[in-house]
């Protein structure tokens, strides 16, 4: 009997050992994504979220900020130029790209062009030896942060332009010069700027080109193909912003009605191509002794109508005649930089007490997915439903004006309508925030400082069910704005 019972026990440990090498059932795989979506090198320029323009060159030594074609090379001179401080003073304000005019409207070339004259190795700048775009990417390959660079298709300069044939080549020649002779560029600028003279540019044959040599690199321009212009110069996105358009509706160059399509992106657009804001420190892309730079309450403003309304800043900032970034700008840049890294130090909703939902995909796509900065995780509702509502539990009362919303723009871009509702002790459930549009970042900034315990991030409609969440986070913004209120509501 004892040898008996012996047996039946280590049978029952084979079985139990057994049972617990079993395979548990599978997670369901993650919904699918909802087209356009973006490339891998667009999700990585969107995660700059800002980039900084070195507008440098003939303007910089006339005091204008578009040259006739006419200036003499020999007015380009700066006697202490320094590309290295340039990158150093980006890299400490946390700019990992930076974009260089390499040529202007005026068509004067940064770089010794062999396809012209009008460039510094007509200068007397280093004997006419200098190359302003060598020296920058010496610098960026030191720092270790990325170039990119802006040629001008309008040349006031190039006695082809006018002439369709001619000029496209010569563009192209002096674009397989800047491609070809400086190591990998991550983005290339351009725009379809041409003055008052009639010329056709063979954008197709460009975008194709600058792939082949450079595919690591985006191209901007109106309508892409990588990325897109916003459709102003004042670093604001529209309130509605999504980051597909439909390319071949939209003319390079074009303006009028456009430019709000540009800013405000299309829901039902074909072509993935999310929006850049283009913005100078300065009144003027150039420098000029008389113009100083923005406050830092101006700039905040415009980081939170940019990188806050699903878009990547681009921030002008302009070397001097001497060939150096002024005091005045740098200053003014660590501000910035100083000022958003203090606001976004602690998540308020980091580590609540609970994370709810009105449902969930799964068990890896719950609520707690907001929680972590991973933006490939996310919390997302039921399959087939696009609505839903998550709630966070604070654990007590806490203070915040700033509230952070995420999408998992990898599987498409989908929140048409969501809002913020806090529970107010004297008001029941209350809105504080809402808005359309979400995407890669929405920063909503409150006119009053709340004070809840329970927060609800309600998304209303989504263009494709289920709409997924990557993160949601609550700050304290303690710098001032016009407008705000430091009274709090509870």
């Amino acid at each position: 009997m004892s040898c008996l019972l012996v047996l039946c026990s280590s049978l029952l440990v084979i079985a139990a050992a057994s049972d617990s090498k079993l395979p548990s059932s599978p997670p369901p795989p993650p919904p699918l994504p909802v087209l356009p979506i973006p490339s891998s090198k667009q999700l990585h320029w969107q995660r700059r979220e800002r980039s900084i323009f070195f507008h440098f060159g003939m303007n910089t030594f006339t005091d204008s900020e578009t040259g006739t074609g006419l200036e003499d090379p020999r007015l380009f001179f700066p006697t202490h130029l320094n590309a290295r401080q340039w990158v150093s003073v980006a890299k400490d304000a946390g700019f990992t790209l930076v974009v260089l005019v390499a040529k202007h409207h005026d068509g004067f070339c940064l770089w010794p062009s062999k396809y012209t004259n009008h460039s510094v190795a007509s200068s007397f700048w280093k004997s006419g030896k200098g190359d302003v775009v060598r020296e920058l990417t010496d610098a960026v390959a030191e720092a270790g942060i990325d170039l990119g660079l802006y040629l001008s298709p309008w040349d006031r300069h190039e006695p082809s332009y006018g002439n369709t044939l001619d000029y496209n080549k010569h563009y192209l020649a002096q674009m397989r010069e800047l491609l070809t002779n400086y190591g990998n560029i991550s983005e290339v600028w351009l725009d379809g700027a041409k003055g008052n003279i009639s010329m056709e540019y063979k954008f197709d044959e460009w975008f194709e080109t600058i792939h082949q040599l450079q595919p690591g690199a985006l191209i901007f321009s109106d309508a892409g193909p990588d990325t897109r212009w916003v459709g102003d110069e004042q670093g604001r996105a529209g309130a509605t912003c999504w980051s597909m358009v439909r390319r071949s509706s939209i003319q390079i160059g074009n303006s009028g009605p456009i430019l709000q399509y540009l800013n405000q992106g299309d829901e039902h657009g074909s072509d993935w191509v999310p929006p850049e804001c283009d913005v100078s420190i300065r009144t003027g892309w150039f420098w000029h002794r008389s113009e100083r730079p923005k406050d830092l309450w101006s700039l905040l403003d415009i980081y939170y109508t940019s990188v806050g309304r699903n878009c990547v800043l681009l921030l002008n900032v302009p070397p001097n005649s001497s060939g150096l970034i002024s005091d005045e700008d740098s200053k003014t840049l660590r501000a910035l930089s100083t000022a958003i890294t203090t606001i976004f130090s602690v998540n308020l909703a980091a580590s609540p007490l609970s994370v709810t939902a009105s449902s969930a995909y799964s068990t890896e796509h719950g609520p707690h997915q907001v929680l972590t900065p991973d933006i490939s995780s996310f919390w997302s509702p039921r399959e087939g439903e696009a609505a839903g509502w998550l709630m966070l539990d604070l654990g007590k009362p806490t203070l915040f004006n700033l509230v952070k919303i995420q999408e998992a723009i990898a599987w498409g871009q989908r929140v048409r309508y969501h809002r913020v509702d806090v529970l107010s002790v004297t008001r029941g459930w209350t809105t504080v925030a809402q808005g359309t549009t979400i995407g890669y970042k929405r920063l909503h900034r409150l006119k009053l400082i709340v004070k809840a315990q329970l927060v609800k991030l309600v998304i209303l409609d989504s263009r494709a069910a289920p709409p997924l969440v990557a993160s949601f986070g609550l700050y304290l913004d303690p710098y001032p704005h016009v407008g705000n209120d430091t009274s709090v509501i509870s």
